[in-house]
């Protein structure tokens, strides 16, 4: 595991087993906004929001989320899986909290320092419940209003984007939920329909032309 500084400065990680990165090298923190902040978070207007996550990764998405309650009232339940949780000694090197635009590592180490499996108080209107599970073996539970789908690329991570895994995703999205994802597979959107979702591209970041907005029906 390589940390790697992306083209708008923040940290992004390089799996060389997979030969990829964590995030875009055109920019993992504008990447992250981008997607799952302005496209997700921001476009739905629930309040409580209820937030699952598919990959928590360097908790960049957390963060930001977390960052973003700062700024109102909304109260968030933030539930995220993972099945490989990063080491201590990377996540204390990556760089997230200088850049983010409030500097407020105390809510990164927060993120990162809660315990698994139960829900944690980050901030007054930020719960966090993190997963070590896998996905493609495990049944989440819950309804959720916002599913981040952060898994790695359909082309590295294929078993993340099956019919399967996508009836998952349905089955604990309450109606209206929005699920946002980088990946616009022709595959990825074939089994967000089947699934029961309404699929719509919307302009990506820089150095990706399209990302991925569905709606459950």
């Amino acid at each position: 595991m390589k940390i790697v500084k992306t083209k708008d400065g923040s940290h992004t990680l390089y799996v060389p087993e997979l030969n990829e990165h964590y995030h875009s090298i055109h920019g993992a923190l504008q990447e992250s906004e981008h997607i799952f902040i302005k496209s997700g978070f921001d476009f739905v207007a629930a309040n409580p929001v209820r937030i699952f996550e598919v990959g928590f990764g360097t908790g960049l998405n957390a963060y930001l989320t977390a960052l973003r309650c700062l700024e109102g009232k909304r109260e968030v339940f933030y539930t995220s899986i993972e099945k490989y949780p990063l080491d201590d000694d990377i996540v204390k090197e990556l760089n997230y909290t200088r850049l983010a635009g409030k500097e407020r590592p105390e809510i990164f180490r927060s993120i990162h320092s809660s315990a698994w499996g139960s829900a944690q108080k980050i901030i007054a209107n930020f719960t966090l419940t993190k997963i070590n599970a896998d996905l493609t073996s495990s049944e989440p539970g819950g309804q959720f209003d916002i599913i981040y789908f952060d898994a790695f690329g359909p082309g590295k991570q294929p078993e993340m984007w099956t019919p399967d895994i996508m009836k998952k995703m349905s089955a604990v999205a309450a109606p209206g939920c929005v699920l946002v994802t980088y990946s616009v597979k022709g595959d990825v959107k074939r089994n967000l329909l089947k699934a029961g979702f309404e699929v719509n591209l919307l302009p990506g970041p820089p150095g990706k032309r399209h990302i991925l907005r569905a709606i459950k029906i």
